[in-house]
């Protein structure tokens, strides 16, 4: 039975880890450009994918695992280091399989927010290379009206003319 339970706090950050999964593709619609033939989208779109996988790197599927297996090392070390200093010999177990689950958990959380990260990665670099080869892309924001064109400024008031100067007074 001690085998069972240190194989299950060994696989504690794989199962976490698993929980997430992300698409190894774009999470965006792309449209083709105007004027483009279907068969012209399918390449741009294989060349596209292909360069935004090379952009990122990793997938998000590997991300996620390595910040969960990661997360979770670093618990139980720090869990093992922690056990020993306060248990002493016994507390190492009992600190090390704590870190673990807690590092596990905190390794799920991080795992998700890695995955997330490398498919907003992954998705900006395959917008940019759609946009190039003229696709419709989505664009984020709001749209707004034609606006009306400023008033023009108001004219300077007009005064009359000053009066003519006097005549020269005679002597």
């Amino acid at each position: 039975m001690q085998f069972s339970s240190r194989f299950m706090l060994l696989a504690l950050p794989f199962a976490l880890g698993a929980c997430v999964s992300m698409p190894d593709g774009p999470s965006v619609l792309v449209m083709p450009g105007t004027g483009m033939s279907f068969e012209q989208f399918r390449q741009d779109d294989a060349q596209c994918r292909q360069y935004a996988s090379e952009q990122t790197g990793l997938s998000a599927e590997g991300a996620a695992d390595n910040a969960a297996v990661r997360s979770a090392a670093l618990g139980a070390t720090i869990g093992a280091v922690a056990g020993a200093a306060i248990g002493g010999r016994h507390g190492t177990g009992v600190g090390a399989g704590t870190g673990l689950i807690v590092g596990s958990m905190h390794g799920a959380g991080t795992a998700q927010v890695s995955g997330r990260e490398a498919q907003r990665r992954y998705d900006n670099a395959f917008i940019q290379c759609m946009y190039t080869k003229g696709h419709r892309v989505p664009v984020s924001g709001y749209y707004t009206p034609e606006r009306q064109s400023a008033p023009s400024a108001p004219a300077a008031p007009q005064y009359p003319p000053p009066p003519p100067p006097p005549p020269p007074a005679a002597r």
